[in-house]
């Protein structure tokens, strides 16, 4: 692991100049000019081992409390990334590993909101126990929460790595006959939606389709809540990209908010689901994008800028497209300050 670091600490000139970007500022401290970071810790929901993870250098992938624990100690590289990416992300990883050997990746697939979260309270807790611990790379659905990492010295550039588009998650067969977001409110309609607290999809781009239809009311009955009812129709989860698909199985919902990465996924699972496409307007496929970028302080800084180049090279798209996601323009890729 030392030739590793070496290695990288030698590359880190050219990798620059090939992502063209400048080094980033010195680290400070969590206040960094914004408002003083909560001093509590994030919770991690129950049974949420499959978005822990630790990989390893001979390829054996370490999953939940394990991976948590090890994580800040033993990667050389810790990625907390929006959710809906949890199912491409053992390719990603492994394409990334390839251009550098050896390299041990901690990774973390959960909403974005309670990432950053977790970023400004310094860590998780876990079915009890605490990790005290920040990423070095950090990805979300909305630039407004990398912004807000700017704002307390925390980030400084960005980039555009992905793009994606909102569908429903219907049974397979759609035995409800469901075709479009005006069928979420109907009574024999049972819905799974994204939670509005800390669930990108639907805080930044759901609730604003479902306002427009003027239905957002009488889904939500003025609750913001997560893993919670908030009509006898209608379920506001935790983490959607595995609960929806769960739900659906098991007959208490009907249909879902989803990306439509997350329905391809659940049909390469076996899953018992079909999707019901949305017209642009509804699925906003010309407005979800995917920001990323490393944190000011972290302490493998090198191999966060080699996996933020990465990201635009050929083995990277190659492994987030097979799972449908939508690559972004070379001009999108290029890192460049936060606004």
């Amino acid at each position: 692991m030392n030739r590793l670091r070496i290695a990288l600490a030698c590359c880190t000139l050219s990798l620059a100049a090939l992502s063209g970007c400048a080094t980033g500022p010195e680290p400070q401290s969590s206040a960094g000019g914004g408002k003083a970071a909560p001093a509590k810790l994030a919770t991690i929901p129950p049974k949420k081992d499959n978005d822990l993870k630790l990989y390893l250098a001979d390829g054996r992938i370490v999953k939940g409390a394990e991976a948590l624990g090890r994580m800040q100690k033993e990667a050389d590289l810790v990625l907390w990334l929006a959710g809906n990416q949890f199912f491409a992300m053992d390719d990603v990883v492994a394409a990334f590993q390839k251009q550098a050997p050896g390299a041990v990746v901690g990774l973390i697939t959960l909403p974005p909101g309670l990432l950053l979260n977790a970023i400004e309270g310094g860590g998780w807790v876990y079915d009890g126990k605490a990790y005290p611990g920040r990423p070095d790379v950090y990805a979300s659905v909305n630039l407004g929460h990398l912004q807000r990492l700017k704002k307390q010295g925390l980030m400084d550039t960005y980039a555009i790595y992905l793009h994606n588009e909102m569908e429903l998650m219907v049974a397979r067969g759609n035995p409800k006959g469901i075709k479009g977001i005006k069928d979420l409110v109907r009574p024999d309609v049972r819905t799974s939606l994204p939670n509005p607290v800390n669930e990108g999809i639907m805080r930044f781009y759901g609730k604003k389709v479902l306002q427009r239809h003027g239905v957002w009311d009488q889904i939500s009955a003025g609750k913001e809540c997560f893993s919670c009812q908030t009509t006898p129709n209608n379920w506001f989860t935790a983490v959607h990209h595995r609960e929806t698909p769960e739900r659906i199985k098991a007959g208490t919902s009907d249909v879902g908010i989803v990306w439509v990465t997350e329905t391809i996924e659940a049909k390469r699972d076996g899953a018992d689901v079909d999707s019901v496409r949305l017209p642009p307007e509804d699925s906003l496929r010309n407005e979800v994008s995917y920001a990323i970028g490393a944190l000011t302080d972290s302490r493998r800084s090198a191999l966060a800028q080699r996996y933020l180049a990465f990201l635009a090279t050929a083995e990277a798209r190659q492994a987030y497209g097979k799972f449908g996601f939508v690559e972004a323009s070379p001009a999108e890729q290029r890192l460049r300050p936060i606004p």
